[in-house]
């Protein structure tokens, strides 16, 4: 089967929309062969502002209607108190969400970008998804990460070459408490890195330090501008520390 194919055999599909590459490919195939499609994205303290406006120019490049949920996942106690399979908890709380609000403009089917390229296993996140009954067209079609983004620059996606990124949960330490103050930290932090040039990179919380993990080839430049960034960065964190391992391959 195709992503076409599975279109037309669900012509009402609503889709989870998060503004990375995948989700937006998977708007645009349900654009150009469902019979109704619109995109929901569901706004929490675990997304920064950059996600949200990825988001909406994709949206409106694809001419696909956007609905935004607002939802603080934080007054979900098993999230908050980010367990281990934090991650369960948390999709299943935003999808449940989501869905309802799909099903009340007429989807009965609720879709996402997880791929082929992902590794299912019983990872939490993706036993929320089938517990719900959220298909992901991609990953039954047999479509990995590289041919999305191939296919995703052929039609001139403005995401198509966006590098993968997780949530601001995930700067957190499993067995830490997530506060609001804490994921601002981090976000704040984070802006400022990506303002002074570095991509797909992680700033984590180390109590009350943080940890810049960076790719191999932008190790250079992260020596370079890290004094300065101590500096303006130090009401949030005492001191930030490069990680000399860098990042590669699939990480959060």
């Amino acid at each position: 089967m195709t992503v076409g194919e599975f279109f037309r055999e669900n012509p009402a599909v609503g889709i989870a929309f998060s503004g990375g590459v995948d989700s937006a490919w998977l708007l645009h195939e349900a654009v150009r062969f469902a019979g109704r499609t619109a995109a929901y994205f569901v706004r929490t303290p675990f997304q920064p502002d950059f996600e949200l406006e990825d988001a909406a120019e994709t949206a409106r490049h694809l001419g696909a209607k956007l609905t935004v949920i607002d939802f603080d996942i934080l007054t979900v106690p098993a999230v908050a108190e980010n367990p281990p399979d934090r991650c369960y908890y948390c999709k299943h709380a935003l999808f449940t969400r989501l869905m309802a609000a799909a099903r009340a403009d007429g989807f009965p089917v609720t879709a996402d970008g997880s791929n082929a390229s992902d590794d299912a296993g019983d990872r939490p996140g993706m036993r929320a998804l089938r517990e719900l009954g959220v298909r992901s067209p991609l990953r039954e079609c047999g479509v990995a990460k590289a041919e999305i983004r191939r296919l995703a620059e052929a039609a001139s996606l403005p995401v198509w070459d966006k590098p993968s990124y997780a949530c601001l949960a995930t700067r957190v330490p499993a067995g830490t408490k997530i506060t609001a103050s804490a994921l601002g930290r981090v976000a704040r932090g984070e802006a400022a890195f990506a303002a002074a040039g570095l991509i797909d990179f992680r700033l984590r919380l180390r109590g009350g330090d943080g940890l810049l993990q960076v790719r191999r080839e932008q190790l250079e430049l992260a020596r370079k501008i890290l004094p300065e960034m101590r500096t303006r960065l130090a009401a949030d964190f005492a001191c930030i520390d490069l990680d000399r391992v860098p990042r590669e391959g699939r990480e959060t």
